[in-house]
């Protein structure tokens, strides 16, 4: 079942975040994922608070998605981001 990771991150440090791009692109592409949403204007209709950067990536299922952010390759790109940004991570699987 399809799973998707979605991401609300605050990007502390944009200079230090660059390097995290490309990284991450190449992780996610190599297990399978791809990109929905990345970035863009953001409507809040409901609670607080404003998110500033909203990310959601697609992946074949729920166990893909887990290994792709247990990878070595993502971890390398997981330390940049930590350290230019602050965030959450979420794993949903699609209704069925």
């Amino acid at each position: 079942m399809t799973a998707y990771v979605i991401a609300d991150i605050q990007v502390t440090d944009i200079v230090a975040y660059e390097p995290y791009r490309p990284l991450a692109a190449a992780s996610i592409a190599r297990y399978g994922g791809r990109f929905l949403v990345r970035g863009g204007p953001i409507e809040l209709l409901e609670g607080e608070p404003q998110p500033e950067r909203i990310v959601v990536i697609e992946f074949p299922d729920a166990e893909t998605a887990r290994r792709w952010y247990r990878s070595e390759e993502y971890q390398r790109a997981l330390k940049i981001r930590q350290a230019a940004s602050r965030g959450r991570l979420f794993l949903v699987e699609a209704a069925s």
